[in-house]
């Protein structure tokens, strides 16, 4: 008799039977030892991984943190965003501003990755790649860009500046760059992806259909405040940047899964803020990827079982840059004060930041977001002069109390902050590498921010430097294990 199923055993003679269930019994304990090999394997993984990403608006400092941290990784990756990224990273002399290139290349052995979830433009990337050199970073061969990213290209700039310079319409105040209307094509599923790009008949025809369509649209809802695109010109300009892309060109998931295999580790580095994630940010006045830890599954096409610590970067104040609502917002001369001692000034648009309090309910639905384990302090030093510093504990809506951040646009402009006030400590902090060398006032500060933002803190920077940083032990430990 066929034993073809569990249903049937029981017609099986007793013998028959004995053998099956003992056949059964060992492929079972087969299957246990496999599958315990594979969670061991995947726990492995996930303690050699880490997400680094901002809390806030974005401009957290994320650079100089990433920097730091990379030493300890076999390879940083960007998962989100484009060139309206800002990390800005100084070694001894040296100001390095990246836009597209992970901070990892800054080390030597650590390979850089642009993922899936980035939007490139090649001519930017082709730009940076050659500064870098001129600095004297080894960039070649160490430096990788995913087949599957989507292509910026000049009718995604164009459409940009014409919403965004359209009577009538409420800006969000974007970098002008086209990040957001080429998310919008990805979406449509009518981009242009990096392999797509290398492919010079399929480049020339998307181009030439693109231009007529994109040229068509302008015109009629911008008129002749936009110039008509010339595809020809367009088509050459990028066939040839196209071949200098393509030594760089790979499939980053399997080249990231393939490090972690073999034990190496990974650094998924964020783009922007969590308050400018396209679903979780202060919609609409939000960049136009995922910039939450979640966007880096997405991004990088590495499993969400394989993503380990998420590190939080928050500074110890507040910043925005561009429109939108910003609760904690100083309109008193202080905040201009901290523009200027903090150097709040955009890495790659030179705008002005807006400086406010820092934000306990925001921090602390940031962390809960991206399930953040650690939080990275930067900039406390910018704080040194004050004599006191409030600190946004909850709001105040329509005159009842809450931490809840409201989901409408409506409902965060209405928010008056409720402060509590922390004595100052009225003393350099700057290149302190001690967390007890620092003033009694500004350890409490931070064990303050510490028990009310729901994520223990790891590092502090006090200044601009990659040296210029406090490592508490507890976080060291936990970094050590990724190293091992």
């Amino acid at each position: 008799m066929a034993l073809s199923g569990g249903l049937r055993l029981r017609f099986a003679a007793p013998d028959v039977r004995a053998a099956y269930k003992k056949a059964a019994g060992v492929r079972h304990l087969t299957q246990t030892t496999d599958s315990n090999d594979r969670l061991q394997e995947r726990d492995d993984m996930r303690a050699k991984t880490a997400v680094v990403l901002g809390a806030q608006w974005g401009d957290e400092g994320k650079g100089k943190i990433v920097d730091v941290l990379s030493e300890r990784f076999t390879a940083v990756t960007r998962y989100a965003g484009g060139h309206n990224a800002g990390h800005t990273v100084i070694i001894g002399e040296q100001k390095f501003v990246l836009q597209l290139i992970p901070c990892g290349v800054l080390r030597p052995g650590c390979r850089g990755v642009i993922g899936n979830g980035v939007v490139l433009d090649p001519i930017a990337f082709l730009k940076e790649a050659a500064k870098l050199r001129e600095l004297g970073v080894a960039v070649d061969e160490r430096l990788f860009v995913s087949n599957r990213a989507q292509v910026i290209l000049p009718y995604h700039r164009m459409m940009e500046l014409g919403a965004e310079s359209a009577p009538g319409r409420k800006t969000i105040g974007t970098t002008r760059r086209g990040i957001g209307p080429a998310y919008e094509d990805k979406m449509a599923r009518c981009g242009l992806r990096v392999v797509d790009l290398l492919r010079p008949e399929l480049l020339k025809a998307h181009i030439e259909a693109a231009c007529a369509e994109k040229n068509a649209i302008a015109w009629a809802l911008y008129g002749n405040e936009t110039t008509a695109l010339d595809s020809e010109q367009m088509y050459e300009e990028y066939a040839a940047a196209a071949e200098q892309v393509r030594p760089y060109v790979t499939d980053t998931g399997r080249l990231l899964n393939k490090i972690l295999a073999e034990g190496g580790s990974v650094m998924f580095e964020g783009a922007q803020g969590t308050m400018l994630d396209i679903d979780h940010g202060t919609y609409p006045f939000v960049t136009s990827s995922s910039a939450t830890a979640g966007g880096a599954v997405t991004g990088s096409g590495v499993g969400p079982t394989k993503i380990g610590t998420v590190i939080s970067v928050t500074k110890a104040y507040a910043t925005r840059v561009g429109e939108g609502p910003f609760p904690t917002e100083i309109r008193e001369a202080v905040g201009d004060d901290l523009r200027a001692r903090g150097m709040e000034y955009g890495a790659v648009t030179g705008r002005p930041r807006r400086c406010g309090w820092l934000d306990i309910p925001l921090l602390r639905y940031s962390n809960q977001v991206n399930g953040a384990d650690w939080q990275v302090i930067t900039k406390l030093d910018v704080l040194d002069e004050l004599e006191e510093v409030p600190i946004c504990v909850g709001y105040e809506i329509r005159g009842k109390v809450t931490d809840e951040i409201p989901a409408d646009v409506l409902g965060l402009e209405e928010i008056k902050p409720v402060y509590t006030t922390l004595k100052g400590w009225r003393s350099s902090t700057e290149g302190i590498k001690e967390f007890d060398k620092l003033p009694a006032e500004a350890r409490e500060y931070l064990r303050f921010q510490e028990r009310e933002s729901g994520a223990r803190i790891g590092m502090v920077s006090t200044g601009p430097d990659r040296d210029q940083t406090i490592l508490l032990p507890e976080f060291a430990a936990a970094l050590d294990q990724i190293h091992a």
